[in-house]
């Protein structure tokens, strides 16, 4: 356990930060879990609607500074292919 008070400090800094993190990561995977339960069930409008709302949740988490700009993007172009097939 720290003694300082700066450490102390960044104790519980990093706390916070983990569990702001934490939430959000949850929010991004619960939205491409239904984006890909709308493409298991072949729904083109409801996995769309999904996607958009993913695309929202990976954007905020990479402007958040959680997930890195790239794989932002590498994670909404997968999807939007995957919903872009289906017929």
């Amino acid at each position: 356990m720290a003694n300082i008070k700066s450490a102390k400090k960044r104790i519980q800094v990093i706390a916070t930060k983990t569990e702001r993190n934490k939430a959000i990561k949850s929010k991004v995977k619960t939205a491409i879990k239904k984006v890909d339960a709308a493409i298991a069930a072949n729904d083109k409008e409801a996995a769309a609607a999904a996607l958009n709302a993913a695309t929202v949740e990976l954007n905020k988490a990479a402007s958040k500074g959680v997930f890195h700009k790239k794989t932002s993007s590498r994670k909404i172009s997968r999807l939007a292919v995957a919903v872009n097939k289906i017929a």
